[in-house]
C-alpha cells in the first residue's frame, strides 16, 4: 500500500469520526432544547393558529390562539373568546415547535391579569368549573379567586377550580 493511500484512508476515517461527533453533538443540543421547552412555550408558538384543548372535566375548547402566557391561553372563534388556565388542560393539539422565552413583562402576566381585564369589561361570561357552569359577570378578582355575580348571589370561584371563562 502506498503512503498516499494510507494518508487518504486516515483522512477519510478522521472525516467520518468528525461527522459522527458533530451529529451526536447536534442530537444533544436538540435534546437539551426540547428538555427546556414548556407546555406554555408550545401554546405561545400557536399564536394566530388553531388549537384544541381538552379540560380536566373532559370537555374541549377549540379556537385560534389569540394570546398565551405561562398561566393561560386565550382562544377566539368569531366573537367568542375563551380564557383557559393551563392548569385545567389535560390534552392539546396540534402543538408543534416552541416560541422563544417570553420577555420580562410577558413572563409576569398571570391569570389574575387576564381575569381583571374581563372584570373591567363587565361582559357576561360563562365560568366553567368542576362543579358545573355558572353565568354572570366577574365583579372581583383576588390573588387566587374570582367573584362572579350570578343570580341570586355572588359566587366565589378559587382559581384551582376554574376550567375556562367563555366571553361572547
Amino acid at each position: 500500500m502506498a503512503w498516499d493511500e494510507v494518508f487518504a484512508e486516515l483522512a477519510a476515517e478522521l472525516a467520518a469520526a468528525e461527522r459522527d461527533e458533530e451529529e451526536a453533538r447536534l442530537g444533544d443540543l436538540v435534546a437539551a432544547e426540547v428538555a427546556g421547552t414548556t407546555f406554555a412555550d408550545r401554546c405561545r408558538a400557536r399564536r394566530g393558529k388553531p388549537l384544541t384543548v381538552r379540560l380536566t372535566d373532559g370537555s374541549s375548547r377549540t379556537g385560534t390562539v389569540r394570546d398565551a402566557t405561562r398561566a393561560w391561553v386565550l382562544l377566539t372563534e368569531g366573537d367568542r373568546r375563551v380564557l383557559v388556565p393551563l392548569s385545567a388542560v389535560v390534552l392539546a393539539w396540534p402543538l408543534r415547535g416552541s416560541a422563544p422565552e417570553p420577555g420580562p413583562v410577558e413572563g409576569r402576566i398571570g391569570l389574575g391579569h387576564a381575569l381583571r381585564a374581563l372584570a373591567e369589561e363587565q361582559s357576561a361570561v360563562l365560568v366553567r368549573t368542576a362543579a358545573g357552569d355558572h353565568r354572570g359577570r366577574i365583579v372581583r378578582v383576588g390573588a387566587d379567586y374570582l367573584d362572579l355575580a350570578a343570580e341570586p348571589d355572588v359566587l366565589t370561584v378559587p382559581w384551582r377550580a376554574l376550567l375556562s371563562v367563555d366571553c361572547t
